[in-house]
């Protein structure tokens, strides 16, 4: 691993191994002298818009690419939002985990679709304080992690309907220590962060448990742009992974906690940064071996 960090403003730089980034943080900006909330989670819209969610009203901010305010939304039942996920249609999938639910908008803050009952939290079954969902590339299949009341990840189909639930507490393989994250790779692979397992495990569409990458201090959140996994962790630092779940990379994160990351078709990386609350914009630089 090599890296190279510089403290000026305008020169700060990291690298994962791979590529070169210059980090702009604060980035996002909010007008007035405004702060940010308890930001959660962070994700890249179709429309190149970049999404923050927080736990405090309003819980839906969008930023333009330059960093700017666009628009900002609320729903009643986001007041304890935790993952977002941008779906290739041009919805948000949102995660109320106090509310036990899942939830999908379009971009101007309408329900398209919910998933789980208001207030109605079930043990093993959907959902117990859910934390993240991912969509399925090849079909639109959604796969939520249920996460700090259960221990289960959960498949669904794009109309909702529940297919095949697995995963129980332990530290065994195919259980789970709270499942903070998950993603699903363009080979229909899903990987799921169990946090307090330090690792990631990754199982076939069906559930079937396949292997388990550790190597990682309490993994927070993933996001893949189909050649390289991305993980952040409370070391803290940003992981990048080869799809095969080797480390080819680290780069330091400069909050205590990178609560979330997304990253976007130019593959730049922003990170949903907690204590303090913040975005922070990993630019997309050069290739490692460019290093000056």
């Amino acid at each position: 691993m090599i890296q190279a960090t510089h403290l000026s403003a305008d020169r700060l730089v990291v690298t994962d191994g791979r590529r070169q980034y210059r980090v702009h943080r604060p980035w996002a900006r909010l007008r007035n002298g405004r702060e940010f909330g308890r930001i959660s989670q962070i994700a890249v819209a179709r429309d190149g818009r970049v999404v923050v969610v927080q736990r405090d009203a309003p819980a839906v901010l969008l930023f333009a690419p330059d960093g700017e305010l666009d628009n900002t939304w609320h729903h009643r039942k986001l007041d304890s939002v935790h993952g977002v996920a941008a779906a290739p249609d041009g919805s948000l999938l949102v995660t109320s985990f106090d509310l036990h639910q899942v939830l999908r908008f379009d971009l101007d803050g309408h329900v398209l679709q919910e998933l789980g009952t208001e207030s109605g939290p079930r043990w093993g079954e959907p959902f117990n304080h859910p934390t993240d969902v991912a969509v399925d590339p090849r079909n639109g299949d959604l796969v939520v992690s249920d996460g700090y009341g259960n221990a289960r990840l959960h498949r669904f189909d794009r109309e909702g309907r529940l297919l095949h639930s697995w995963g129980e507490p332990g530290s065994d393989v195919g259980q789970f220590a709270c499942p903070h994250g998950v993603w699903v790779m363009h080979d229909g692979r899903v990987v799921a962060v169990d946090r307090d397992n330090d690792r990631l495990q990754i199982f076939a569409s069906d559930g079937t448990f396949i292997e388990q990458w550790r190597g990682l201090c309490r993994p927070m959140d993933i996001w893949s742009d189909g050649e390289t996994i991305f993980v952040s962790d409370q070391t803290p630092s940003i992981v990048a992974l080869d799809t095969a779940g080797r480390v080819v990379g680290r780069a330091r994160a400069f909050s205590v906690y990178p609560h979330g990351l997304w990253g976007d078709a130019g593959g730049n990386i922003f990170v949903a940064e907690q204590l303090p609350s913040g975005v922070a914009k990993y630019e997309v630089k050069a290739a490692a071996n460019n290093l000056v």
